[in-house]
C-alpha cells in the first residue's frame, strides 16, 4: 500500500461522528501513526484562520487525498 505523504490535503468521506467531523472536511496529514500491523494517520483539522479544531487518528481508508491542477501558463 502507498502512503498517503505527510502534509498531503485530504478529505473525509465518511463522517467521523465523536469529533463532530463530517464527510468531505478537509484536513492535513500531520504524523504517521503504527499500532502494530494496523496503519493510521494523524490529520489536522483547521478552520479559516489556521486555527486547530480537531487532530484525529484515521486509517487511510477513510481519507480521499486532494491535489491541485495546476495548468501551464
Amino acid at each position: 500500500m502507498n502512503r498517503i505523504p505527510l502534509r498531503s490535503s485530504v478529505a473525509l468521506i465518511e463522517d467521523v461522528a465523536g469529533h463532530k467531523l463530517t464527510k468531505g472536511q478537509i484536513g492535513t496529514v500531520v504524523e504517521y501513526l503504527e499500532r502494530g500491523e494496523e496503519q493510521a494517520l494523524l490529520v489536522e483539522f483547521a478552520d479559516s484562520q489556521g486555527r486547530t479544531h480537531a487532530m484525529v487518528a484515521l486509517k487511510p481508508e477513510q481519507l480521499i487525498v486532494l491535489h491541485r491542477k495546476i495548468e501551464a501558463a
